[in-house]
């Protein structure tokens, strides 16, 4: 192979319009989305849960991050960036021929007129390959996301069935909407990088999911600690490292927005963080690591949909909001909620994401800065506190937001009342009582010789353990762990 073609200026491996370092910084920022679901997300989800739904936890997210892949490519990448089917939906089709994936990128249907009446198309400056690989990044961390609502109850073969299905029905929709040239992106609605697309979508489908798959069994609600802090805290660790790819993706270049938008992330992240911790040690005298996770994901959740839309000043801002208002969603207005105390949604996915997103997308409505929204979008943009027509986008958002929601709560709905009449869509009764053993044959931690049963008589010091006492704590009964008193 003539190695020196790779590196010449035009030629058939490197056309005229290929830029180098975009398709490098693509392709890298699409291995950190990939990064933040297969392990990020399989080890937070193996780590987070109860010992005895480690493995069916992490099996469900990995599961999901192969089926969207090929449901991707042969369907869906079409179905979200394609030519117009509906105002809300592209035409399907496989993104699989090398003609289609060696040409240059591009969304047929994102074509704006400009402020000259000049029409305008994404075409980011990259072969279309990376831009199929990098939007389906997107779509099963959305999915990924939604499997954290029904954790340890849903029926294995359900969300084999589910998986494909909401990916088809569900995600597409809201992509071709916001991002694909639909009629929300026409409008002019703004969502930088996922807020609406991601989570919004994925925190309102959840709970619609949480709802009609019901409750886990009283023992796991009542009691339901992590079996791994550290190991939990190393998948949220890939979740906020590979965030800089999840935004600093969006503008489809390496770009100073690209720039901004990641600085613009870690800030976010980091101050809701910070003020999450804050409140569980004002609240509840101690701070809590799962808190400071979740306050982590709800700064992330919030800054997406403007990453590269807002000032760094006003990235604290929104980290500041989206440490406390869904700290108080989950804290004081779940517990006061006939409804959300009835849903049973395993990881508070409504509130570290439904809820984080639309503040966030609401928050862009009012933040957006009218230089950087010029840098990336194709009308002129601005957000309500930079006043002239500042105040229409604010409503924009508001009712991108309500579409976003309906749609997930209908098709949601729709899709697992389908699957429910061919599949059970929760596990038996004693797959519930037993977990991992009984579903999949097998366990997380074989911690005995060769995996046998834990005997308390025959092994170990705390034979001679004279007590346990397990410590309150706000994110559910023996959440934080026990204290042993010998």
């Amino acid at each position: 192979m003539d190695i020196s073609k790779a590196y010449s200026e035009v030629t058939p491996a490197v056309p005229s319009w290929l830029n180098k370092g975009d398709n490098a910084w693509q392709m890298t920022a699409s291995t950190l989305v990939a990064i933040q679901s297969m392990p990020g997300l399989v080890i937070l989800y193996a780590s987070i849960v109860k010992k005895k739904w480690a493995v069916n936890s992490a099996f469900m997210a990995l599961y999901a991050f192969a089926a969207v892949l090929i449901c991707w490519v042969l369907l869906c990448y079409r179905m979200a960036f394609g030519d117009q089917l509906l105002p809300f939906w592209g035409k399907g089709a496989p993104a699989l021929g090398q003609k289609y994936l060696a040409a240059r990128a591009n969304v047929p249907e994102s074509t704006h007129e400009n402020e000259n009446g000049e029409s305008e198309t994404v075409e980011p400056y990259y072969a279309m390959a990376t831009l199929v690989y990098f939007q389906f990044t997107f779509a099963a961390i959305t999915l990924i996301l939604l499997a954290g609502s029904v954790l340890g109850r849903m029926n294995i073969k359900a969300w084999m069935a589910f998986v494909p299905l909401w990916l088809i029905f569900s995600y597409t929709v809201g992509a071709f909407s916001l991002w694909g040239g639909g009629f929300l992106y026409q409008w002019g609605a703004i969502d930088y990088s996922g807020g609406y697309v991601i989570h919004l979508s994925s925190g309102i489908a959840g709970l619609t999911a949480a709802y009609w798959v019901g409750p886990r069994i009283k023992s796991d609600r009542e009691r339901f600690p992590p079996n791994n802090v550290l190991l939990m805290l190393a998948g949220a660790g890939l979740l906020w490292m590979g965030w800089s790819g999840f935004n600093g993706g969006a503008p489809y270049a390496a770009n100073i927005d690209a720039s901004i938008a990641i600085l613009n992330t870690n800030i976010s992240a980091a101050t809701s963080l910070l003020v999450w911790t804050s409140l569980d040690v004002v609240f509840f005298g101690k701070p809590s690591v799962i808190g400071a996770v979740q306050g982590m994901m709800t700064g992330l959740a919030c800054i997406t949909p403007g990453a590269g839309l807002v000032q760094s000043w006003a990235a604290i801002i929104m980290g500041m909001l989206s440490g406390s208002i869904p700290w108080v969603s989950m804290m004081v207005l779940h517990k006061k909620s006939t409804l959300l105390q009835k849903v049973d949604d395993t990881l508070g996915v409504f509130h570290t994401h439904a809820v984080a997103g639309l503040l966030g997308g609401l928050l862009t409505g009012l933040l957006a800065e009218p230089d950087l929204c010029e840098l990336v979008l194709p009308k002129k943009t601005r957000g309500a506190f930079y006043g002239g027509n500042g105040g229409m986008q604010f409503l924009k958002q508001m009712a991108a937001a309500s579409f976003v929601i309906a749609w997930n709560i209908v098709s949601t709905t729709i899709i697992l009342l389908a699957i429910r009449l061919f599949i059970p869509l929760r596990m038996p009764e004693e797959q519930l009582e037993i977990g991992d053993d009984a579903v999949h044959g097998e366990e997380a931690y074989a911690l005995w010789g060769d995996g046998e049963k834990y005997d308390p008589t025959r092994h170990g010091w705390n034979t001679s353990m004279h007590g346990v006492e397990v410590t309150p704590s706000p994110y559910g009964k023996g959440a934080r762990g026990v204290t042993i008193n010998l």
